[in-house]
């Protein structure tokens, strides 16, 4: 919930079922959010352009663009905003596709109010934990060079950026380095457990690491 005095957050929930968007419309305000609302992918990636918000609530199903190609445009020019899937596909193929596509998390319909707060919530003290932790920190792995706080990854003069969840997770390998780091590990540090994020998640981040980072991401160095 906002604390009094702060600058509230800013929703941006892109769902064309009109009574999805009012029922998630209540919830976030009596949670203190500011909410934005679009009920086409067009929509949605022109008002995440011009408001900027601090997150994305965007559903897979949107009747003109998927909320795979919405969530790629919305990468091109906002690679940070954590942008949190809604569908009503549970197939860990549709999973890692969104994730592939940029999202941060996923969560299946029919879903409650109560969880999906606690995914929101969870997304937000992490970034504010990585913010207060970012200190420009570097880390090299073979050519290539990520950079924390810019979220970037450096190799052969090209660069490329990452997600939140794709640099925190990195963040927490480097300071175990040479020690092994369970999944429960990872979701409890990373995400946290109250997110109810499953161990596939894991598995699907470090999927799309390897692919950015490793020559052969089916033999990786690192």
């Amino acid at each position: 919930m906002a604390v009094s005095g702060e600058r509230a957050r800013t929703i941006l929930v892109v769902e064309d079922e009109p009574d999805m968007v009012m029922g998630l419309r209540d919830a976030l305000e009596f949670e203190g959010y500011g909410v934005l609302a679009e009920t086409t992918g067009e929509g949605g990636i022109a008002t995440a352009r011009k408001a900027r918000p601090d997150c994305i609530i965007l559903d897979l199903m949107l009747p003109d663009r998927n909320g795979y190609q919405v969530c790629e445009a919305v990468r091109e020019f906002d690679p940070r905003v954590p942008v949190l899937m809604l569908t009503a596909r549970s197939q860990e193929a549709d999973k890692l596709r969104g994730f592939e596509a940029g999202a941060d998390d996923y969560v299946t319909k029919p879903f409650s109010i109560a969880e999906l707060l606690a995914r929101i919530t969870a997304i937000f003290r992490r970034v504010e934990a990585a913010s207060a932790a970012g200190d420009g920190a570097k880390i090299t792995l073979g050519e290539h060079v990520v950079d924390l706080k810019a979220q970037t990854v450096t190799a052969g003069g090209k660069v490329s950026m990452l997600g939140f969840y794709e640099v925190e997770i990195l963040r927490l390998l480097s300071e175990r380095a040479g020690e092994p780091v369970s999944r429960d590990d990872i979701l409890d540090r990373v995400w946290g457990m109250e997110a109810s994020p499953t161990n596939r998640t894991v598995d699907n981040f470090v999927v799309k690491l390897r692919r950015k980072l490793e020559k052969n991401p089916a033999k990786p160095r690192h």
